[in-house]
């Protein structure tokens, strides 16, 4: 129906005349960034979901080029999202907790801190070539006025700060708002409906119609734009529009998918009709890996790998991802490059023809060779390691098709024993740990290829083995000497920074009274 009310429009433009220039200038092409939330790597059918729930995904793969090989920078939502923004590793850019060894932390309502404005985003930079910028959904760097996208180089937003956690007691902690550009036009579960008992929520529809609307502004202005459309709907609580409710086999997970699925068709179908399709870069990935502690009801599928959300093992951190730019990237082709969220900063400034920061270490590839099938001009893609990091340790590090763990850990035995289980039905003997163990002096190593599961760990009496750790620790150790952490900006909560009174909430009469500030350290567990 969008799509319909659109090339409706579309067509009205074009009676009167209206209609800007078809822009042809492909050396600043338009940048869409799809971002799911907690959508795992076997949930498309393309990598072998059998519940055939993503038709227009499996043909934007048909279509463009699949990355099998694809990873996070964290196996949680903040951190991933910083790193994707900055090119750097959590670590780096300060999303990341010192208040315990390893440990998990993101950005809920009491975080005081944010996204640092030491930070360069990548809008910020795509400014320089005259691009405009609209994220739509989740932000999740931070909710206080200085932490807000609008902060950091987006011209546009409607969204929210972070997850849709609730429904809440207002005299407690409010319930989470939601932006319209600087100013609340509302909060969830009030003026955005989220039904817990039924799942039915209009959200992804109104983030597909904020999505169409900005690239159907631009385009008649003519201007080079980024999207960042990151919405939220496979995050616990999932939620669907009535229209896909109980249409899945999967239950209201597979709902949501199949909506999501429905609405990158209508985006991509939208580019058609507007003739922009050979002049925009689109590329769909996930935060982090399915939450499978939420299973089955609100969790996806991590296909043949181990564990899920919040563990660095694959399901955690390997995750779908398709690019697509008809004209340009070769229809039908798989790339095996290790790949990182990361690489999308550099890749966005490349081709943007926008050279680097150069006062900071990014972590990022430019992967416009990969993708143009210019392979005399790779920058040695093809060697380049992939740091899996919980917090601030480095605990895995992967090169070719070997992975060495350095540090395991699931979650503690004391959540196992109350129901929270990271790894469910999946535990493999001295591999997924309910302790932080460390293997420094003896990494246990897996071939991916062989073993995507990470199942069988190779032996270390083996030639195989020793040749592996030869060349795995050079790499950990130059990274280490190298490596500059960031302030780290997941050490402190307060009740009293919570969404109490968000700007415009006078307008609706949703401001909320705070509470006294008494900060903490905040407790992360796991």
């Amino acid at each position: 129906m969008h799509a319909f009310i659109q090339v409706l429009t579309l067509f009205c433009f074009l009676l009167c005349g209206c209609w800007a220039k078809k822009p042809s200038n492909v050396s600043t092409p338009n940048i869409i960034i799809m971002l799911m939330d907690d959508m795992g790597w076997g949930d498309l059918g393309v990598f072998g979901q059998p519940s055939k729930e993503t038709p227009n995904l499996d043909t934007m793969a048909a279509q463009g080029m699949l990355f099998p090989n694809f990873y996070t920078a964290n196996p949680l939502c903040s951190p991933s999202r910083a790193a994707l923004l900055t090119g750097r590793l959590p670590v780096r850019n300060g999303f990341y907790t010192t208040n315990g060894h390893a440990r998990n932390a993101y950005t809920p309502q009491e975080i005081v801190g944010g996204i640092s404005r030491d930070e360069i985003l990548l809008p910020q930079m795509l400014k320089k070539k005259g691009y405009v910028s609209k994220i739509v959904g989740k932000w999740h760097l931070g909710h206080r006025p200085q932490y807000l996208p609008l902060e950091h180089g987006f011209d546009e937003w409607f969204g929210a700060p972070n997850c849709h956690f609730g429904p809440y007691n207002s005299s407690h902690r409010p319930n989470v708002p939601v932006y319209n550009n600087s100013e609340m036009v509302g909060r969830y579960y009030e003026e955005f409906r989220i039904n817990r008992k039924t799942g039915e929520s209009n959200l992804t529809q109104i983030y597909l119609k904020e999505g169409l609307d900005f690239i159907f502004r631009q385009t008649l202005a003519g201007r080079p734009f980024f999207l960042y459309w990151a919405a939220d709907a496979t995050h616990a609580p999932v939620y669907a529009s009535e229209r896909f409710l109980g249409r899945s086999q999967r239950g209201r997970y597979g709902d949501a998918v199949m909506e999501l699925d429905s609405s990158v068709g209508e985006i991509l179908s939208w580019l058609r009709a507007l003739g922009i399709e050979q002049n925009t870069f689109v590329f769909f990935t996930s935060d982090n890996g399915a939450a499978v502690m939420s299973g089955p009801n609100e969790s996806g599928s991590n296909g043949p790998f181990l564990c899920g959300k919040e563990t660095t093992f694959e399901g955690g951190m390997r995750e779908p991802a398709i690019a697509w730019w008809p004209g340009h990237i070769p229809e039908g082709t798989v790339s095996f490059q290790l790949a990182s969220v990361m690489d999308l900063y550099s890749t966005g400034l490349a081709l943007a023809g926008l050279k680097p920061p150069e006062d900071r270490a990014l972590d990022g590839l430019d992967l416009t060779p990969v993708l143009l099938k210019h392979p005399h001009t790779h920058q040695n893609t093809t060697d380049r390691p992939i740091f899996y990091y919980r917090g601030n340790e480095l605990m895995a590090v992967r090169l070719g098709p070997y992975k060495a763990h350095y540090w395991t850990w699931t979650n503690s035995r004391d959540e196992l024993k109350k129901g929270i289980n990271f790894c469910p039905g999946q535990e493999v003997p001295g591999v997924t740990t309910h302790i932080q163990k460390e293997h420094t002096m003896q990494p246990i190593i897996f071939h991916l290829g062989r073993d995507p599961g990470e199942k069988y760990p190779i032996s270390v009496l083996t030639k195989e083995y020793q040749d592996v750790v030869s060349r795995m620790s050079p790499v950990v150790e130059q990274h280490k000497k190298t490596l500059l952490p960031g302030y780290p900006q997941l050490n402190m909560c307060d009740l009293a920074v919570m969404n109490w009174a968000p700007a415009g909430c006078e307008k609706l009469g949703k401001c909320l009274k705070a509470p006294k500030s008494e900060p903490w350290k905040c407790d992360w567990p796991h």
